[in-house]
Order: structure tokens, then sequence, then C-alpha cells
């Protein structure tokens, strides 16, 4: 009888480290194997002086090498789709030099690494880009806030030039060859970032598109653009190298909610389903402040969408783990634990206290609160 209660002890608890197990294991995303489910999600910080990935960044990224996916900060994909100050671009020769140094650090650590494209569209200003660069969004229409600059500070958002029929080509174009020059860089992917009120999600959103003509109105033409996006990029480099990040609820960047919200992101989960990019990277907002993403569209995304689906929000590991066993999801990404712990998966696996991340270090230039956070020994 003790012997017996031993056993069922010792099942009970492998089976408990089993399922706990989950977030650890290696799994795979399209042709790739992950050595982990844990994705570093993307994250701006502002250490790019002249728009040129450097070494510093290549530390950084190497530091986290221990995730199974890395999503690099929002990367532009043309001069006029830079918008903060110090943020990386892909349109050069030397911008993809300095980003093959990172994917080759990271690929070095065991990670894989996509390039997140981020046009930031009408959440920019002329004082943050280079001369000959254009403000530009789908309808002439400014976000409400104010836009940081290094040269004077806050000021308030321009407005926008209205994207013409040239504009829309180009842009679309622009968005396949970042993709090509991000595999030139090394990189096994881009995720296509049309959340945060960012050039892609302004088309979706009815604020921030009034037009009139074949990409504004209804939602399929509202869609039309990214949707054009998607088939680009995945023609440029192929399905298995293409992710997308989409934030329903959200409202950054003067992004507020609508009546049809739901229903629109819905059948947007049924085109982007058709067009097959390799994973889906849904984004709740509501730890800092957004309204939640309701639990009837992350399992609309979940049934619709049948590649692989990233969750991200405000997720510790226990969480994550519960997630993943549920099969709500397929991978879980994490933000700011990842800024201050490098060695995140070591520290959670280990029960090792996390560090605490700095805010005000968070989009400063220079080492301070980006590579100099503590790891274990």
């Amino acid at each position: 009888m003790v012997k017996l209660r031993k056993m069922k002890l010792f099942l009970n608890h492998f089976f408990e480290e089993f399922a706990m197990s989950i977030l650890y294991t290696p799994t795979t995303l399209g042709p790739m194997v992950l050595q982990n489910r844990l994705v570093m999600a993307p994250m701006t910080r502002s250490r790019a002086p002249g728009n040129i990935p450097n070494a510093l960044m290549a530390e950084y990224y190497a530091q986290r090498g221990t995730a199974g996916l890395i999503i690099t900060e929002g990367t532009s994909s043309s001069p006029n789709g830079l918008g903060y100050p110090r943020i990386p671009g892909i349109f050069s020769a030397a911008q993809i030099e300095g980003w093959r140094a990172i994917s080759d650090a990271v690929h070095g650590k065991g990670a894989k690494i996509f390039m997140q494209l981020m046009h930031c569209g009408r959440i920019s200003h002329s004082l943050n880009m280079s001369v000959g660069s254009r403000v530009i969004a789908p309808s002439a229409v400014a976000a409400a806030g104010e836009m940081y600059t290094d040269a004077y500070g806050l000021k308030p958002f321009p407005v926008p030039d209205a994207m013409n029929g040239d504009d829309i080509r180009v842009a679309i174009i622009e968005y396949a060859n970042a993709a090509r020059n991000a595999v030139a860089a090394g990189f096994d992917g881009v995720e296509l970032h049309a959340a945060n009120g960012y050039l892609l999600e302004q088309f979706i959103r009815p604020n921030s598109n009034l037009r009139t003509d074949s990409y504004g109105g209804s939602l399929e033409n509202r869609a039309r653009f990214v949707l054009e996006v998607v088939d680009a990029v995945t023609g440029a480099i192929g399905r298995d190298r293409v992710g997308i990040r989409l934030s329903p609820f959200g409202v950054f960047n003067d992004m507020p909610l609508y009546d049809q919200i739901e229903e629109e992101y819905a059948w947007l989960a049924k085109q982007l389903n058709d067009a097959a990019p390799v994973y889906l990277h849904l984004v709740d907002h509501s730890s800092m402040g957004a309204p939640v993403v309701p639990e009837s569209m992350k399992a609309t995304f979940r049934h619709t969408f049948k590649g692989a689906l990233i969750l991200s929000g405000g997720y510790d590991a226990q969480r994550a783990e519960s997630d993943l066993a549920s099969g709500k999801c397929d991978l879980v990404a994490f933000g700011r634990s990842f800024i201050a712990n490098p060695d995140l998966v070591k520290r959670w696996k280990s029960g090792a206290p996390l560090n605490a991340p700095d805010m005000g270090t968070f989009y400063s230039p220079g080492p301070k609160g980006y590579i100099d956070y503590p790891v274990l020994l």
C-alpha cells in the first residue's frame, strides 16, 4: 500500500512537471525548429543613431538569444516610414550590413529571429526623418497627441500627406524589398506590423482612413492595402518567412474603438488565413490600460486562422503555460520581462526572481538600461 502511494505521488509529480514544461519545449514554426515557445516581443528601443543597426544592438539581441524566437523592434521599410528618433531601417546597404551582425549573433545563441517591418505613417514627425522624406498616411488626418523629437522635444503630430495611387504602389514595393533585404541580412523572416496605430492599421481603421477610392469606405476596401502588402511580401520571400501582428481593441496612437470592430477583425482573420502567412501575432494591451481583447475574439482567430498563433500582452510564465496547455495559442510573446531579464528563460526555469525594468531608459540612447541588466551566474 505504501509503495502504491509512493508510485502515485511519483506519477503525479511527473505529470505535473511534464505539463509545466510546455513553455520550454522545442516546437516548429513552419519549417523552422524553435528551441522553446518563448517569443521576445518587438519593442522599440531607439538605439540606432542615423537609423543604422550597430554593435550595441547586436549585444542586446544576443543577450536574449535563449528565446525560441526573437522579433526585432519596428524597422522601417522606407525613409518615409521612419517615425521615432533613432529607429532602424532596412532600406540601405549599410542597414543590411548592420542587421547581418545582429542575425549572426542571435543565431549563435540558438534563437530564430524575425524582423518587424514597421511603417509609422502618420505617427511621425519630419524632425525624425531624413531630408526629402514625407509623412504619409491613408488620409490627411493628424493623430491626436505629440511625437518626441531629439531636436525640439515633444511636437504635435503633423497633418500627413494623403497617399495617392503612386504612393500606395511604391509603399507596397518597399515592403517587399525590405523583406528581401531582411533575408539578405540573415533573418529567418519578417513580421508585418499591422497593429498599434501604424500605417497598415491606419488603412484598416475608419477614423484614420477617410478615402473614397478602392482603398477606403467598406472594410474590404480598407483592408485592401494590408492584404496587398501581405501578398507582395509572401511573394517576395515565401509564406513560411512571413508573420503579421494585429491589435484588435488596441487604442494606441489614436485608434478608438468602433461598433463593428469585432465583426471586421473576424472577417480579416479569414482573409489572412487565405493569404497563409506562417503566423499571426495577436496583442492584447489591456495590461497597459487598453480595452481587453474579448476571449471570443481570441477564440475566433484561433478557430479561423490555421497557421501558428502567437499571443502577447501581460503574460507571466504561469499564464503562458496555461494558455499553451489549453491550446489557446502555439507561442507566447513577452516584452518588458525580456527588457529587464536577458536570461529570462533561465530565471523562470530556476525560479529565480526577475529584475524590474527601468522605464526611464526604455528609449534613451546608449547602453544604460539596455545591455547592463544583471544576469544569473
